[in-house]
């Protein structure tokens, strides 16, 4: 699967020179919420992605095989993994969701250890697990927001299904593909 990403990405002439972002792909009825949520608070003018949950930020392009093939491997022995939306959190001049998953903190440790001389330091903190729904705005916004959701927030289930891999393009991201994980009784 990641060499199939890889050809592709040079036969469209694609420069895989910018950072890598890893995300947890969620469940088609989370991602509806947040991408809803999303566009609903977002700055419109720099709304140009879907809600999503970053594992990590800046992985080298010039490890793309070797990336794509540690997820392909984790990715067929992983199940799907139950997620805890525990609560509105506020970001100083934004909003988030902060999500709880034992499983996906193991999991980001895991793929943590065999990356660590490649990691920023951003990269190397324990994970917080969020998706962003509000970003860039007045603190008193972000504070009005946090409120407002608050008032109505129960903590709910989401599944994390898959990884996806991204090639950052200074605001967009290119996606590169996707590893489904694997199902499970959940």
């Amino acid at each position: 699967m990641g060499s199939n990403v890889s050809c592709v990405a040079k036969e469209r002439g694609e420069n895989l020179r910018r950072p890598l972002i890893l995300t947890l792909e969620l469940d088609a009825e989370s991602s509806l919420f947040f991408n809803e949520q999303r566009r609903l608070y977002f700055p419109k003018e720099r709304n140009f992605l879907e809600a999503h949950l970053t594992l990590f930020h800046h992985l080298p392009p010039q490890h793309l095989e070797e990336i794509q093939q540690e997820i392909t491997q984790l990715c067929q022995k992983q199940e799907i993994m139950l997620l805890q939306v525990a609560e509105v959190r506020m970001m100083g001049r934004g909003v988030a969701y902060k999500l709880e998953s034992e499983t996906l903190q193991q999991l980001h440790r895991h793929l943590q250890e065999l990356w660590q001389p490649w990691l920023t330091p951003q990269d190397r903190q324990k994970l917080w697990a969020h998706v962003t729904v509000q970003n860039k705005v007045a603190p008193d916004k972000a504070r009005e927001l946090h409120q407002h959701l608050n008032v109505t927030f129960e903590p709910f289930a989401a599944t994390g299904v898959g990884l996806q891999l991204w090639a950052y393009q200074g605001g967009p991201w290119q996606w590169l593909s996707s590893y489904p994980l694997q199902k499970s009784d959940l």
